[in-house]
């Protein structure tokens, strides 16, 4: 009989397991990041911004709505059978990239994405906090997105050489290939599920039972629903990044080298910076935290628009991926903290689909607004909604104790 026990040290295998897979899960999303928009112009004669804003609609929508029936479902099927599951839907996707004759069966694969990354990196998740207890959520956190963002870096970065050295496909896709191979295999026979740990830490909660999850959760419960909002606008705002970003770069006349150094300081200072963020939600109240994120994050876009230099758009990049990397790994331990054991993996799987809902929202938004006025008014008013969202958190969220 398996004996259960609480902790990060006490669970270190399995937990560094965890966070393997989920650097192969980021490792998916990476490998077509960085290429997507020259496979659409060069083999399939669409404008670049029309490609991205298709990627990041279908793909958000996808992995929101997967979040959602996640939560369900590692509730009635095991934790580990969600992460196996996940990953059976990450095997077709390089070879769907590889053989499309046509932009539909891109979305197509950007559809099967978008379910491995809903099912497996919530598996991941919640799967780490059910491990490590209450005393180190946030280091557990911080540790979790860390490797999934780096991998999502790293990965976007070696399929990019592929592409530049070989061609766009079918090279830059292999790596596809052997991430999905690889994390279906280490999940089926390495990976242990959680659910006695789930059972064991219910069992000394005193965390009250919600009485209707998606309310409670979307906006009734002061601190929950102030969550959900956080995270919905910090993934809108990152979806404003990613498209209208690299266009405000060109408009301000840098060159494709400039463009590329400053593109990749915000995603890998958020990625690197959640090893050590991570922690301070241990240790100071995670209500102060989001707030003061989420204030970085509002007043470093709102800075861009009047930047001209390439010291000042790196400066603001990094003050980006740290407000980023203080409110991503807070977000979720906040969570954790305001649920039952019993009910935690549901709650994480509904903040999740608004969060990210937020790149479906945040590619529509940007772009309407870009289309109709400009981008610096795009930039501008999701600067603003960060900072109101910030005010929102300070002014509804109550400490737990």
């Amino acid at each position: 009989m398996q004996h259960n026990s609480l902790g990060l040290k006490e669970n270190w295998q399995q937990f560094s397991l965890l966070v393997l897979v989920n650097a192969f899960v980021g490792g998916m999303v990476g490998m077509e990041r960085s290429i997507l928009p020259q496979l659409a112009e060069q083999e399939f004669q669409l404008a670049a911004k029309t490609a991205i804003l298709s990627f990041i609609i279908v793909f958000g929508i996808t992995k929101a709505l997967t979040n959602y029936f996640a939560g369900t479902l590692a509730n009635q099927f095991g934790r580990k059978n969600l992460l196996i599951f996940g990953w059976l839907f990450a095997l077709p996707v390089p070879f769907l990239l590889i053989h499309a004759p046509s932009w539909t069966w891109i979305i197509v694969a950007n559809i099967f994405l978008g379910i491995n990354q809903g099912l497996a990196w919530s598996s991941t998740v919640v799967m780490k906090i059910d491990l490590v207890g209450p005393k180190n959520r946030g280091f557990a956190m911080g540790i979790n997105e860390a490797a999934g963002y780096l991998a999502v870096g790293a990965v976007a970065f070696m399929s990019a050489n592929l592409a530049n050295h070989y061609a766009i496909r079918p090279y830059p896709f292999y790596i596809g290939m052997l991430l999905s191979i690889f994390g279906l295999l280490i999940s089926i026979f390495l990976i242990k599920d959680t659910r006695g740990h789930v059972q064991l830490e219910g069992e000394k909660s005193v965390t009250p039972l919600l009485s209707n999850l998606f309310k409670d959760t979307s906006w009734r419960h002061p601190n929950l629903g102030s969550i959900s909002q956080g995270g919905l606008v910090n993934n809108l705002n990152d979806g404003m990044i990613w498209g209208l970003f690299p266009i405000l770069l060109l408009s301000k006349g840098f060159s494709n080298s400039e463009m590329a150094q400053i593109i990749a300081i915000y995603p890998m200072v958020w990625g690197i910076s959640q090893l050590f963020t991570g922690k301070l939600a241990d240790k100071f109240p995670k209500k102060f935290l989001l707030f003061w994120g989420m204030c970085l994050q509002g007043f470093a876009i709102l800075g861009f628009i009047w930047s001209q230099t390439f010291l000042a758009f790196a400066s603001l990049s990094v003050l980006l991926g740290l407000g980023t990397a203080i409110v991503y790994p807070t977000f979720l331990a906040a969570i954790a903290d305001n649920t039952h054991p019993s009910q935690r993996a549901q709650c994480i799987g509904i903040y999740r689909l608004w969060r990210d809902l937020g790149y479906a929202f945040g590619a529509l938004l940007t772009g309407l607004l870009a289309d109709f006025w400009s981008v610096d008014t795009a930039i501008f008013a999701i600067g603003l909604l960060t900072i109101f969202s910030s005010m929102v958190i300070l002014i509804r969220m109550r400490p737990v104790s």
